[in-house]
């Protein structure tokens, strides 16, 4: 018990932290008459549409824990950036927010070096509706060459059913198929982007019955992680790879799939290919 009190605490004096850090004057407030710095209570609350007093026994840790709608209206309300936002959700509920789609695709040249560093394991970073922004020479090499393909030709779903060669280098192209689609719905699903996929749906859906059909299926699948997945490469042959995917420290909405080679002989295979 004591314990939950603490963490109600933490919670009440980190958004009284944030409350003074904003200016009145710029949110729209006077600033006259104000024995502290930043916002008073009872203008959070206004900003966050919730009761003053709701708020009030926020910061005094008498409210219990609060719900992940009330907390992102106060993320709102009191301008937090992403990380301040994950670390108000984790000191609320005890766990980060869902991800959350954003329409800024840019990678940073840091992730770029991660992915580059990854190699001879073919590394990429996709979006939540599996966009690919990045890749590395190993991707390239055995998996597709997204370079050469328009930004909004390089969806992985749209690949796995619209692309011929997709379909040649799987091994159990139905089973892996009706994966992706499972996987794909349950992190749209989470990242908030079912309006921001339905033309793509649409699409594939006209374009391929087998995307129809396990669409229509409605399953879903959430183990992305520790999966392996065999390909036969046009060149190497058959190979396995073990298959991770991270969420991207930062950006919530992106994540970085990885494919590690099973053995070392299949990844100095892969070295001398790239080489």
């Amino acid at each position: 018990m004591s314990e939950h009190l603490t963490n109600e605490n933490v919670l009440g004096a980190y958004l009284r932290d944030r409350r003074t850090k904003l200016d009145p004057a710029a949110l729209g407030f006077s600033s006259e008459r104000r024995r502290t710095l930043g916002l008073r209570r009872e203008e959070v609350a206004q900003r966050a549409n919730i009761s003053t007093t709701w708020y009030t026994c926020l910061e005094q840790g008498r409210s219990g824990a609060p719900s992940a709608a009330v907390l992102n209206r106060l993320s709102r309300a009191l301008m937090l950036t992403d990380a301040e936002r994950e670390h108000l959700f984790l000191l609320g509920l005890g766990r980060p927010p869902e991800a959350r789609y954003r329409g800024n695709n840019d990678v940073t040249p840091r992730l770029q070096s991660v992915l580059d560093a990854l190699d001879p394991s073919p590394a990429l970073i996709r979006t939540a509706i599996w966009d690919v922004l990045a890749w590395n020479r190993a991707a390239t090499v055995m998996l597709v060459d997204y370079g050469k393909l328009l930004p909004d030709q390089r969806n992985l779903l749209r690949m796995m059913f619209l692309n011929p060669y997709a379909r040649t280098i799987q091994n159990d192209w139905e089973s892996v198929a009706r994966f992706v689609v499972g996987a794909f719905k349950l992190d749209t699903a989470r990242a908030g982007a079912a309006a921001e996929v339905e033309l793509l749906v649409d699409e594939l859906c006209r374009l391929s019955p087998d995307f129809r059909r396990m669409w229509r299926d409605n399953e879903v699948h959430g183990a992305h992680g520790d999966a392996v997945k065999h390909i036969h490469h046009p060149v190497l042959g058959p190979l396995a790879f073990q298959y991770s995917a991270f969420s991207v420290d930062g950006r919530t909405d992106l994540s970085m799939v990885v494919y590690n080679p099973a053995t070392p002989h299949d990844a100095e295979r892969i070295t001398s290919l790239i080489t």
